[in-house]
């Protein structure tokens, strides 16, 4: 192996890291990191002062022209977009020093946002990069990089109430699916907030709800049905996504929905479904 392939698979961790948290999609993450390593390659070692910041700094600009490009496709894409989910039982921080940002409701709700702001609340809050080296790498002043980031964390705190610990979270869990099994719809309603809303993703690949379900009744009542629904002849188990365990429904060894949910301070305030097929082989690992 060259110095040039060691100096790249040294950050690779967290260039997929970055580009992920970006894209919400494992195979363009890993097309942005494939680009951004040609790149390096084709560049005057010598000419390189700071291989790491180099390969962050073009991940993240590939990245936000990735971002640009995913969002005209979106828009035509069947039913609600969920991120792509993804084993963190082998790699909790997907190569970042702090978990930020890899939540599957954080990363759905950055997509709602501009590329240069998601990537400044990534680069801040998921590998803690200094307000300087944003602004550099996003080609801005710093007080504008700071302002990107503070809009971003804005957006968020507006759309989503302070996330319960690890321990909460994982007891809310359990009891929703505990009640959902036994289909008590007044147990369920307890436990969701009153705007809760469930998101469900097929992609137009297999029956989905291709609209989100707001309020704790008819959510329950969607949970009710969809249980009922998979009930016959799969399994279950609760793994670890996305750093928080979610439940992966399998058939024949196969998954076919995983589960996941959004749990604050004021209840379970969203549900994520995903069934679209070509989303859960980052999951398969865990069957």
């Amino acid at each position: 192996m060259s110095e040039v392939d060691v100096r790249f698979d040294q950050v690779r961790p967290r260039l997929f890291g970055i580009a992920y948290r970006m894209l919400g999609s494992v195979a363009d993450a890993e097309d942005v990191v494939q680009d951004a390593w040609l790149r390096f390659n084709r560049t005057d070692p010598d000419s390189i002062r700071n291989a790491p910041g180099f390969l962050a700094k073009t991940t993240i600009r590939l990245a936000i022209t990735a971002a640009t490009s995913a969002r005209a496709r979106r828009e035509v894409y069947v039913g609600p977009w969920l991120p792509e989910p993804l084993s963190t039982a082998a790699d909790p921080l997907l190569g970042a020093e702090r978990s930020e940002a890899v939540d599957l409701a954080v990363l759905m709700l950055l997509e709602r946002l501009g590329p240069r702001e998601r990537a400044a609340y990534i680069l801040r809050e998921a590998f803690d990069y200094p307000f300087r080296l944003i602004a550099e790498v996003l080609e801005t002043s710093e007080p504008n990089a700071r302002q990107l980031n503070k809009r971003a964390r804005a957006h968020l705190e507006k759309q989503r109430h302070l996330p319960v610990d690890a321990a909460e979270h994982r007891r809310l869990l359990d009891a929703f699916l505990a009640a959902a099994r036994t289909g008590d719809l007044a147990q369920l309603e307890k436990m969701l907030a009153a705007s809760a809303v469930s998101y469900s993703d097929g992609g137009g690949i297999v029956t989905a709800a291709r609209v989100p379900i707001h309020g704790r009744t008819d959510v329950a009542r969607f949970i009710a049905g969809i249980v009922e629904k998979f009930s016959p002849g799969t399994t279950d188990a609760v793994v670890e996504v996305n750093g928080r365990p979610a439940l992966l429904i399998t058939q024949d060894g196969v998954p076919v929905l995983l589960a996941a949910i959004d749990a604050t301070a004021i209840g379970i305030e969203r549900l994520m479904l995903v069934s679209n097929p070509e989303k859960l082989t980052g999951v398969a690992e865990l069957v």
